[in-house]
């Protein structure tokens, strides 16, 4: 997944969720940027550090230029979630997940999968795989990263939905899209959400299938290395 030509700028704060200032090279203004990610951001939002911005000349929009990008400590990470569903999306397409994408396979995105709640992917192939998709920017030390990042009643949701698919006869897998490069591993974030973690677990027991998905991360864009599968046995 490539991105469009990126802006270096300097994060000053962010604020109500999805806003943040920066400071754009040789301007001393803060300028309101739009910030695609309604996580805690943990280790992604310190003052001062760098960040790559997009821009977006449609005279609809707020505002112009969206968060794609920041150097953290610990490696570059992805703060736009929605870029997940992009990558995840390549690396069906190239082969990366063979065990759910057969080659020449049809991809559908935001199918619906319950009243008033769509999946990320579905590929109608035998019974069907319904597919969801989670960002990870959390980076908690020594290459583990962990999901979510906040409480998340809508994670816990999506995981009753796709155990509800399973009951039906479908099967069901979710990706976590790793978007940070020091991620190496993922595992649910049970001290900060362990109503999520049980879930997890839940769905596991029930069939779910869970694979992380590793990515090169560049201020040219977000590439699939590899694809782990976990030992849910």
């Amino acid at each position: 997944m490539n991105f469009p030509p990126l802006t270096r700028a300097s994060l000053m704060r962010r604020y109500k969720r999805f806003l943040a200032d920066v400071l754009l090279p040789g301007d001393n203004t803060p300028v309101c940027v739009h910030c695609p990610n309604t996580g805690a951001m943990s280790g992604c939002q310190t003052a001062e550090s760098a960040v790559w911005l997009s821009y977006h000349d449609n005279p609809k929009r707020k505002l112009a230029w969206t968060w794609e990008l920041v150097e953290t400590e610990t490696g570059m990470a992805c703060i736009h979630s929605a870029r997940a569903n992009d990558v995840v999306e390549e690396a069906l397409r190239a082969g990366h997940f063979s065990s759910l994408f057969p080659a020449g396979a049809e991809l559908r995105r935001e199918v619906k999968i319950a009243e008033g709640s769509r999946a990320d992917f579905f590929i109608p192939v035998d019974v069907g795989l319904y597919i969801e998709v989670k960002s990870v920017t959390l980076h908690c030390g020594d290459g583990a990263g962990a999901f979510p990042d906040a409480v998340s009643a809508r994670a816990t949701k999506h995981l009753g939905e796709l155990q509800a698919a399973i009951a039906r006869g479908h099967r069901a897998a979710l990706v976590f899209a790793v978007l940070h490069a020091g991620i190496t591993r993922v595992a649910p974030a049970e001290d900060i959400d362990p109503t999520y973690a049980a879930a997890l677990r839940q769905a596991i027991s029930s069939g779910l299938e869970v694979y992380t998905l590793l990515n090169d991360i560049t201020v040219d864009g977000i590439y699939p290395v590899s694809v782990h599968r976990w030992d849910t046995r």
